[in-house]
């Protein structure tokens, strides 16, 4: 119990903070969702259309048990990480000695790699498909098979990044419970079907920024990958640097199918060869349904990490442990009660860089002012940061962002933004059209281009744009509200 209480007590001690936090970036669309804000919301999440419905399903428990409270979303967010954390342990110290299963659990309680998922509350579904993978990983060694893989099923519905967990029960250095081969064939053919459906909804669904409609191919996000599987491991042994928005530079093709030849190889013999080798080949396995050739607009995301951390982190644990059995051999037992304080004092370091990544979570502005100091030629960092500073200081960043991407639609959509909340709506007009000229299929720029129309009261024209927005995004609450004003209902 002690062992656990410290648990606890350390992912507190880094996450913690993140209960006086407010929304973030996608966090709004669980209230532009119809579907989150409805009282039968809790059927309507089940949709074919909904990739993520058990994780849709606690935002809409969210929302009706808060409303907009950010405090309920941020506690469930924590929980479910603490959950998660003393499920995970309950898993290693039945394969690793219980020093080194504490120290495993502890560095995936509290890495600041962690931070994006838990601080996040759109970072939940990683956590949730965790927690049941770590419940059908307790199953998979308690001999319950068949639990396992309801437990798995449960998790893809939460986050369909952990597909290719059954493959780490398929390999795990300990006996295979009884019907164990069939049961992970299961797994797969529901993972498999799950990845097609996410492929499926991706490729039909308006403005999705993954698969067929992501603006890189699957072949440039291999490349991309290069650089950013190895800025992952930088920032697991070197904690600092990060950014919600982190410049990946793909490397020359050849060079990328090097690195990537190295990693598999590297993964491969570890395996074969080292008694931990295992734990090393089982994080890069956990990475690559979202680190390899799905692609997505986000070239890199911390919140990526947070189930491979499991595997890492136990393989540092595995580590420990073989050195703390030559050191008991030598009888250096100085040296062991050095390594014990060695242990708590890289605990306590993850947990206070937790505890200040935290605080950086706490602040929009703070985030992308980070991200802008760390790409200051990147676009994007100007676009999120324009809407949390003063409007002319908005208006400088925008300009730049032009000057780097003239014909970045969301530059001149965020330049209308920022002039009609300094009251010019006539102008707002001329960078919404802009937009809207730019990228034609976004149901969000005739939404803005109506609420121009409108302040200037060309109603006919308003309804029309407004229309047309729901055309294009049936489930767009801002165009449905706009109407309903326009149209005196």
């Amino acid at each position: 119990m002690r062992a656990r209480f410290l648990l606890l007590a350390a992912a507190l001690a880094a996450f913690g903070a993140s209960l006086g936090s407010g929304f973030h970036f996608d966090d709004y669309a669980i209230f532009s969702d119809a579907a989150l804000t409805s009282q039968r919301g809790w059927l309507g999440v089940w949709g074919f259309h909904q990739t993520r419905p058990l994780a849709f399903f606690t935002y809409w428990l969210n929302y009706w048990l808060g409303g907009r409270d950010p405090f309920g979303y941020h506690l469930f967010n924590l929980a479910l990480h603490l959950a998660a954390v003393l499920l995970a342990y309950e898993c290693l110290r039945r394969m690793l000695p219980l020093p080194a299963a504490w120290l495993a659990a502890a560095i995936f309680a509290t890495h600041p790699l962690q931070a994006e998922s838990v601080d996040y509350i759109w970072g939940r579904p990683i956590i949730l498909a965790a927690l049941l993978c770590f419940a059908a990983l307790w199953c998979w060694i308690r001999g319950r098979a068949w639990w396992a893989v309801a437990c798995f099923a449960a998790a893809l519905l939460a986050k369909e990044e952990c597909a290719a967990f059954p493959l780490i029960l398929l390999l795990l250095p300990i006996p295979r419970p009884r019907r164990g081969i069939r049961a992970v064939a299961a797994m797969l053919l529901i993972a498999l079907a799950a990845g097609v459906r996410v492929a499926y909804v991706a490729a039909i669904t308006p403005g999705a920024q993954a698969g067929a409609q992501a603006a890189i191919s699957p072949w440039h996000y291999l490349l991309a990958q290069a650089a950013a599987i190895p800025r992952y491991f930088r920032l697991l042994l070197l904690p600092w640097g990060f950014s919600i928005d982190p410049e990946i530079r793909s490397p020359a093709s050849w060079l990328a199918l090097l690195i990537w030849a190295a990693v598999m190889a590297i993964g491969l013999l570890a395996w074969r060869r080292t008694k931990w080798g295992f734990w090393l080949a089982a994080g890069l396995v956990l990475l690559l349904p979202s680190s390899s050739i799905f692609p997505a607009n986000d070239l890199a995301a911390d919140r990526r990490m947070y189930l491979p951390l499991f595997a890492f982190a136990a393989l540092v644990g595995q580590i420990f442990s073989r050195r703390k059995q030559l050191v008991l051999k030598q009888s250096h037992r100085r040296v062991e009660s050095l390594r014990y304080g060695v242990i708590a004092v890289v605990v306590l370091a993850l947990a206070t860089l937790s505890f200040f990544r935290t605080r950086v979570w706490n602040s929009d502005e703070a985030l992308w002012r980070e991200a802008l100091a760390a790409a200051p030629d990147k676009v994007r960092p100007r676009i999120h940061l324009a809407r949390d500073v003063a409007p002319p200081e908005a208006l400088e960043l925008l300009a730049e962002a032009r000057r780097i991407a003239p014909r970045e639609p969301a530059v001149a959509a965020e330049t209308g933004r920022v002039l009609m909340a300094a009251g010019n709506p006539a102008a707002a007009l001329g960078e919404f059209g802009r937009a809207l000229a730019l990228d034609p299929r976004d149901a969000d720029n005739y939404n803005n281009r109506g609420v121009a129309l409108a302040a200037l009261g060309q109603m006919d024209a308003a309804r029309m744009d407004f229309r047309r927005a729901l055309e294009l995004s049936p489930n767009l609450t801002a165009a449905r509200e706009n109407l309903r004003k326009t149209e005196g209902r």
